[in-house]
């Protein structure tokens, strides 16, 4: 028996080869768009967020420089004359007197200072041996200096005999050590806003040599301040 074989054809027409053109003409159209989407939204996404930083880098410059100028800078102290002639004198005690000169600079550009009454303690050894208010209240204005100047002598001065014979010694080793402290309350002024109360201190460590002057190393030295 013969075997029979059936064979299938399939024409395919003009009309057929132009709508698979046409289909992945389409394919390809979308495909293109929707990078052409992809890529247009990824750079207004990189614009947006270049702008918004460089506005965020902009704003924290302003601040950190408003920051800068408007935060308070602590007075600034400096030692620029102390002495006690009589030191020099064996029997100088009855004729004992302390002359000395401070500075107090306000650094600040826009920033005034209140101080309260100012207070000097003179101190030898941690024993007191002198304090005194020196200025009463007043306004320091911006990138201005203060000269604090003064005498001490007769009761103001808590020496003895035996304290000064301690003075004399130390002398005799090359240098007599004295610490002054100048007090005051300050309180900051910016503008039409003052800050609170600060209790302060300027801390200045000395030492006057044998002739009862203040050493040379010792001129124009920086009093460290801090607040409590």
């Amino acid at each position: 028996m013969a075997t029979q074989h059936h064979q299938i054809h399939i024409q395919t027409t003009p009309n057929d080869h132009l709508n698979r053109g046409s289909l992945t003409d389409r394919r390809d159209t979308k495909y293109n768009a929707h990078q052409v989407q992809e890529s247009l939204t990824t750079r207004v996404t990189k614009l947006i967020c270049a702008v918004f930083l460089s506005i965020l880098f902009t704003v924290g410059l302003v601040t950190f420089v408003l920051w800068l100028s408007l935060r308070p800078h602590r007075p600034r102290f400096h030692i620029h004359e102390f002495s006690i002639p009589s030191l020099a004198e064996p029997n100088g005690l009855s004729t004992a007197r302390v002359t000395f000169n401070v500075t107090a600079r306000n650094p600040n550009l826009e920033i005034g200072i209140y101080y309260d009454t100012v207070n000097l303690t003179l101190y030898y050894q941690d024993q007191v041996i002198a304090t005194t208010p020196l200025l009463f209240p007043f306004y320091q204005s911006p990138k201005n200096t203060a000269i604090i100047y003064g005498k001490l002598s007769g009761p103001t001065l808590k020496i003895d005999n035996a304290r000064w014979m301690r003075f004399f010694a130390a002398r005799k080793r090359g240098v007599v050590p004295f610490r002054l402290d100048v007090a005051s309350s300050i309180r900051f002024k910016v503008s039409t806003w003052d800050s609170r109360r600060h209790k302060m201190h300027a801390n200045c460590e000395i030492g006057v040599g044998s002739n009862g002057m203040l050493l040379a190393g010792d001129i124009g030295k920086k009093c460290p301040v801090y607040f409590s």
